[in-house]
């Protein structure tokens, strides 16, 4: 009988994986870990990675088990804010939402996703995390900084009209995010009423707003990407070039992380 020649299979092509730490949210009397879906669906979309959320648990995660899963983290926008005690600050305004359990998780994550060499791309709450995280601060009402101006959303408008186009943002010339988005400005949405006061160590800035307030910043020694914008790219992400372009560099990086990243059996 003759026997057929058995070629070596070539590995099959999966997606990075891409982590995304969830809010905690309390809907009638349980505690429920969740992502928005314009975050999962920018993932997919426009980085060409696969979603993962990992719920805010710290006492039962492993840090290191979850960056071996992971080819990339985004860090999402989020409701509530940063507690002020992780930058030597009381409480501003006791109204507004917090989420320690949230900030458990990120705030150890960066750094040991860094080392690790995972790129990261922190939006809004996330790139005040990171801020946080090397030992920046915040301020927590940018609207009653003198100079400064009002970067909220107004909260009776659509929600079209909240994440439209606010103002321009200022890249630094020769910088990361000039040169992955082509441009030395770009228009952006503003939803947010906190902002960087004083930069973390380490970390550089990209973007600035017309006050002058820090719209976007990267790890300075990071060996992988790692970049956080104030504003929100994954809003009409697939209409929007420059917000298409982050997602595209972030999803480069996350394949090439993949590829030379063994996940776990």
């Amino acid at each position: 009988m003759k026997l057929g020649i058995v070629t070596k299979r070539e590995p099959e092509r999966r997606k990075p994986v891409v982590l995304l730490p969830a809010d905690v949210k309390q809907l009638g009397v349980h505690a429920f870990h969740m992502v928005g879906h314009k975050y999962l669906a920018a993932v997919i979309e426009a980085a060409g990675a696969l979603p993962l959320v990992v719920p805010a648990i710290t006492d039962q995660l492993d840090i290191d088990e979850l960056l071996a899963l992971a080819d990339g983290i985004l860090l999402t926008g989020a409701v509530s804010n940063v507690h002020p005690s992780h930058f030597g600050q009381a409480v501003h305004n006791p109204s507004l939402p917090l989420d320690p359990a949230r900030d458990a998780l990120t705030l150890k994550l960066i750094h040991a996703a860094i080392k690790a060499e995972v790129p990261i791309l922190a939006i809004c709450r996330g790139f005040q995390e990171i801020n946080v995280a090397f030992g920046g601060s915040l301020h927590q009402a940018v609207h009653e900084v003198a100079g400064m101006n009002d970067h909220r959303e107004a909260k009776d408008a659509s929600v079209e009209v909240q994440y439209g186009h606010s103002h321009m943002v200022d890249l630094v010339a020769n910088g990361q995010l000039a040169e992955i988005v082509g441009s030395q400005k770009i228009l952006v949405n503003s939803i947010h009423g906190q902002g960087i006061d004083a930069l973390g160590a380490g970390l550089l800035a990209e973007a600035y707003a017309p006050d002058g307030l820090v719209e976007a910043l990267h790890v300075g020694n990071a060996k992988a990407f790692a970049l956080g914008v104030q504003w929100h790219p994954e809003w009409k992400v697939m209409e929007t070039p420059a917000y298409l372009a982050i997602f595209n560099a972030f999803g480069n990086a996350c394949r090439a992380r993949m590829q030379r990243h063994k996940p776990p059996d």
